[in-house]
Formats: structure tokens, C-alpha cells, sequence
């Protein structure tokens, strides 16, 4: 899902020139037609501010991107110099036609069918993508924080392209996987062979912060906001940017690379000094409590427990685990919310529902209930979803 600009038909080119010139419009997806046909949508770049300018205040609606068909067929038409046509249509879908921009590279998953065609996939897609400098393959993630396993296939050196045995002298600078994504107008760093980052929840991450300026009413004033899963901080960079929204911060994560990071990014959102590096725990500005903890011991900590509006468990593989041990982290003096995300056997979200609903405590009945809403696909019978819970206060 994705942002999208609703413009009448007949304001559709001069709103383009604006989107474009401003470098906010979707490299890869394409305008199309309201169901009406009055208007057009017009798809937004994840980097483009979540407030526009007033001569972009038009309507926004959360659509499926569409690709760009002649991108699509630009890919295709430089592999087919390469590979048969007749070798194409055979492999059909095993082509790699699904990809994530983060930053400057673009990252893809290359089919046991197709692996070897790598090279010449790799010179089609950077031939295809003029804007990108590093193309990797993804095979999986691994490890305790879940990594992903990403390899270099192709990268750009000023007007050559480098793939198969030509990429072995490129100059490492060229092959660095640390980038900086703008997102909602904010730069986030991060290094996806480090720490977890995903560009497809930024729609995500826009439903955060929608659900905490709602909480923020509920309650008269801005949110304690505890994120113990944090990685390098994306959900955090779309709420701060939101003024008198955050006061009070618990920001942690286990992986020390991904701390790192999260510090160049808090002293850049905050604009206020923090350490260099990967540190313990510990109260960096008065209301700022960041570094590397488990989260699940900090609910038995007074200084933690029970001081949080806001809390926020990005773990999909192990939330409804680690659930009982996230919820003491909640001030139940007032009401709260938990907004956490889950992978899940399509065919048991129903059972997964009744598990957090006995898990929670007693809910506000004004509210929504908590229920698995699916994201999208995580495998064959996988889904990814989200849920928040609205807490009544005690």
C-alpha cells in the first residue's frame, strides 16, 4: 500500500511537474484512473513529507501501487538482448519482477531457476534503473535479529554497469549498504545486511502515527512512547516528526548495530547530541531512555514499568510470545494502546484474535477491538498483520 495523490483530470499535468520536480513521485508505479474517472492517482514517493505544500492539498488514499508497465518492459527488453526471448516466456514468472528501493539500491529475489542468469538479470535491472547504484539479491534472512542475507549482483560505476566477474574490481565505497531513505521528510540510516529495515511499512508506520494522534486526544497531551523492538528507528522517525506528539522516549533494541544507527538517527530527529556507538541502556537526555536491552526484562524494572502511553511491538515472529511480558510497560493510570504486528497461518488469525484478547488486559469499550488485519503476504499460507489494542485505564 501506498500514498496517493486524488487530482482532478484536468489538474493532472501541472500537479505531475510539482510531484517530479520536488522528487516526490514513485520511480517505479504509475498514474492511473479513479473509479469514478474524474480524478487520477497519482502515486507518491515513499520520501515525499507527510504535510505537502498547499499547492499539492489534494485528497490522499492508500492504494496498491501499480507498476510502471514500461519500466516492466524496459527490464525485459534489455534481458532479452542477452537471453532468448523463447528462454523468457519458458521461465515466465521465475523472473525477478517484484524489487525494494531502499535508498539508492534495489534489492531483489532471484529464483533457484533463473540463478543462472544472474549477471545478465543484473545488467537488464540496472539498465532498467537508471537512478540505482547497487543492486543486491536477498536470500533470506538469519540469525538471532534475522538479517538479510544480501549479496551484491550489479552495481553502477559512473555511465558502466558491473555484474558477474567485472563487479570484483568495483571500489568498496561503491558497494556500501549504508544508506540514507528519506521517509515522511525524514532521513532514517540504516544498513539492511545489519539491521532490519523495510520500506514496505512505511504505510505501516503512517497508521502508527495516525492511531497515536488519536491516542494523544484521548489523553489531553503528548504520549510516553516505549518502542523496546526499535531497530534503527523507522517507526520512531515518523512520530517525532510530529510536533507535540512525543515527550517521554524508551527506545532499545538488542542488536548493537542496529543501535548504532538508531544514535546517528536520534541526534539528527532530536537534534541534540548522543553517544557514538552501540551503548547499555541508559538515560541519554532527561526524557530520552535509549540503548541496548532486553526487552523483555524491562517490565520488571520500576524505572520502566508502567510509564508508557504508546507501546509498540515490531517482532512480528514472536509478539504473541512476548506479549505478557511488554504489557507492565503500560501506565494503566490512564488509557493506552499497544500496536504490535504478527505473522500468522492465515487459517488461524480467528484462534491468534481470542489469544491476544485473553492476553490483554481489560480493553476500552469505546474502541475498536484488537483483530489481525492482513498486510500482505508473508509466504504461501503466512500473513503478516497488525493489530492495536486500546487499554482501559485501571
Amino acid at each position: 500500500m501506498m500514498r496517493h495523490l486524488v487530482v482532478p483530470n484536468r489538474e493532472v499535468e501541472a500537479v505531475l511537474g510539482h510531484v517530479r520536480a520536488r522528487g516526490w513521485s514513485s520511480l517505479s508505479h504509475r498514474v492511473f484512473s479513479s473509479e469514478d474517472g474524474h480524478s487520477r492517482l497519482i502515486p507518491l514517493d515513499t520520501g515525499a513529507p507527510l504535510e505537502l505544500p498547499a499547492a499539492l492539498e489534494y485528497p490522499i488514499e492508500m492504494h496498491e501501487g501499480v507498476p510502471d508497465e514500461k519500466i516492466e518492459t524496459d527490464w525485459l527488453s534489455l534481458l532479452a538482448s542477452e537471453v532468448s526471448q523463447q528462454t523468457i516466456q519458458e521461465l515466465g514468472e521465475s523472473w525477478p519482477s517484484n524489487h525494494e528501493f531502499v535508498g539508492d539500491m534495489m534489492i531483489v529475489r532471484i529464483d533457484d531457476k533463473v540463478a543462472q542468469f544472474t549477471d545478465s538479470i543484473a545488467r537488464a535491472k540496472l539498465g532498467a534503473h537508471p537512478h540505482i547504484r547497487l543492486l543486491l539479491a536477498d536470500y533470506g534472512v538469519e540469525g538471532e535479529f534475522r538479517i538479510r542475507q544480501l549479496k551484491p549482483i550489479g552495481a553502477r560505476l559512473a555511465d558502466r554497469v558491473l555484474a558477474g566477474p567485472s563487479l570484483e574490481f568495483a571500489p568498496p565505497e561503491l558497494l556500501t549498504t549504508e544508506v540514507a531513505v528519506k521517509e515522511s521528510g525524514r532521513i532514517i540510516r540504516c544498513d539492511p545486511t545489519k539491521a532490519y529495515f523495510s520500506t514496505k511499512l512505511q504505510t505501516e508506520r503512517l497508521e502508527t502515527l495516525a492511531l497515536a494522534k488519536e491516542l494523544r486526544e484521548e489523553i489531553g497531551g503528548p504520549l510516553r512512547v516505549a518502542d523496546p523492538f526499535c531497530g534503527v528507528g523507522p517507526a520512531l522517525a515518523t512520530l517525532l516528526a510530529e510536533a507535540d506528539l512525543v515527550s517521554d522516549l524508551l527506545a532499545t533494541d538488542l542488536n548493537p548495530d542496529a543501535v548504532k544507527l538508531l544514535m546517528s538517527n536520534l541526534s539528527k530527529w532530536d537534534r541534540r547530541t548522543y553517544p557514538e556507538g552501540a551503548i547499555e541502556l541508559q538515560r541519554i537526555h532527561e526524557n530520552r531512555l535509549v540503548g541496548m536491552a532486553n526487552a523483555l526484562t524491562l517490565g520488571n524494572d520500576s524505572e520502566f514499568a508502567g510509564k508508557w502511553d504508546l507501546v509498540l511491538v515490531n517482532l512480528p515472529h514472536r509478539t504473541i510470545e512476548f506479549l505478557p511480558a511488554i504489557i507492565p510497560l503500560l501506565d494503566r493510570t490512564s488509557p493506552s494502546m499497544i500496536r504490535g504486528r504478527v505473522i500468522v497461518e492465515e487459517s488461524e488469525i480467528e484462534q491468534v484474535n481470542q489469544t491476544i484478547h485473553a492476553i490483554l488486559p481489560d480493553l476500552m469499550p469505546a474502541k475498536p477491538q484488537p483483530s489481525l488485519k492482513i498486510k500482505r503476504d508473508y509466504s504461501a499460507s503466512l500473513r503478516l498483520c497488525s493489530f492495536q489494542a486500546w487499554i482501559a485505564s485501571e
